[in-house]
């Protein structure tokens, strides 16, 4: 029996073959496929029978099928040949086993169009075009990588020389206001951002120095701190006489008052400027008409811009004058806005901190801390409306309004970043 299916499968194959090369299935082959019952053969599921000489076999649906793939084949491999301008594959023209000379013509399969060299000229000028895209594509690539490497190193480069031309620069005091030399040709300088880095660049003297801790919004003098606690100090707020009054306008708090050489308020703007650039270090110190000095230090302190109304953001105590600053939670002045006495931005609901106590100041309802209250030279009596810490020594024994109020002779509100190291 195994026999048998050999000898049928070695048959048909030479029948397809020969369908396959001759595209004429009819006299070529005698096998023959019949429907069985009532059934057509362009039915899916309709079984056949072979016939071959002397033997008849059942064949199942899907050798119909078959015979119909084999035909769509045929089909489409005509309607190829037919979009490639009627050129017949060169594989139909030189078969394995034959070979031409360059004086041979191969004979042309019938129904066929003679090659000739016009009709593959378009393709082969359309191969050569795209080996040619293909090389610039990946000559390209090459090109990119090699660009890619040298702006690397052109950036580390100039990374180099600015570090290198911060550390040898040395930016002019600016007491040279009045004797400055004139220069002829413009001069490139490197101006620090802030106090620390005059520091870091080997200045120790305290004085007035210009800093631009945004190139966007120009440079502006400031009083710093040389000496004291490692150096590196901006000073933004100091009192020491009374010579400069604080009960000022929401547009003087906002760009700054006062000389940098005694008292000042640096400016709401230039606070938010310095403290957005760098996180920041808060130092304050106080000294009372006795003689006592304290101090307190915030690890965070930011200035918010004025669409926030200038929110200060304040934490991380540590100290000797108690903070103030957290006092309770009724007298937290962390995340508070900025209020003067003609801008009213406080908690409290009956009235504007600000105007009752004749300074600008964080307020919240209304305070704990004031260091822009009213300078006084000696204790005083009546409203707390001078210069205030509320955890500073002995304020307990104060009972408002028969006691005198605790005056401070000195106050200097600094800051320096974070990661200073002198």
């Amino acid at each position: 029996m195994r026999l048998v299916w050999w000898c049928v499968c070695v048959v048909l194959l030479a029948c397809l073959m020969s369908v396959w090369s001759e595209g004429d299935p009819e006299g070529s082959c005698p096998v023959r496929l019949r429907a069985v019952g009532g059934c057509r053969p362009e039915d899916d599921d309709c079984s056949v029978t072979l016939a071959l000489p002397k033997l008849t076999l059942t064949l199942p649906p899907q050798w119909v099928q078959l015979e119909r793939g084999l035909k769509e084949l045929r089909s489409a491999v005509a309607q190829l040949q037919r979009c490639c301008g009627g050129a017949p594959d060169q594989a139909q023209h030189d078969q394995p086993g034959e070979a031409h000379s360059p004086g041979d013509t191969p004979q042309t399969p019938r129904g066929d169009t003679p090659q000739t060299p016009d009709a593959t000229r378009p393709l082969a000028e359309m191969q050569q075009k795209l080996s040619r895209v293909t090389t610039s594509l990946r000559n390209a690539r090459v090109q990119i990588s090699v660009l890619q490497g040298q702006v690397g190193q052109l950036t580390n480069q100039s990374a180099h020389f600015l570090e290198a031309a911060a550390a040898a620069s040395r930016v002019q005091n600016a007491t040279c206001s009045t004797h400055c030399p004139s220069h002829s040709a413009p001069q490139f300088m490197v101006v620090p951002r802030d106090c620390s880095e005059y520091s870091l660049l080997g200045q120790r003297s305290d004085g007035i120095y210009k800093v631009t801790p945004d190139p966007r919004n120009g440079t502006f003098s400031v009083w710093c701190d040389m000496e004291s606690y490692g150096g590196g100090w901006t000073v933004i707020q100091r009192r020491l006489n009374g010579s400069v009054s604080f009960n000022r306008s929401w547009a003087e708090y906002k760009r700054g008052f006062g000389d940098p050489r005694a008292e000042l308020w640096l400016g709401n703007d230039l606070l938010h400027l310095l403290t957005k650039a760098k996180d920041m270090v808060l130092r304050i110190e106080l000294e009372d008409m006795g003689g006592v000095r304290e101090y307190a230090k915030y690890e965070r302190f930011y200035v918010a811009n004025e669409l926030l109304r200038y929110r200060l953001s304040v934490s991380g105590y540590s100290g000797s004058a108690g903070d103030a600053l957290h006092f309770s939670k009724h007298f937290n002045h962390d995340q508070k806005f900025f209020s003067t006495p003609d801008r009213d931005n406080d908690m409290y609901p009956s009235g504007n901190c600000g105007a009752y106590y004749s300074s600008g100041w964080w307020f919240d309802a209304c305070m704990s801390a004031n260091l822009n209250g009213k300078y006084y030279h000696k204790r005083y009596q009546g409203v707390r409306n001078g210069i205030f810490w509320g955890t500073w020594a002995n304020l307990t024994r104060e009972y408002y309004p028969t006691s005198y109020r605790q005056a401070f002779r000195t106050v200097k509100m600094m800051i320096r970043p974070k990661n200073y190291a002198p």
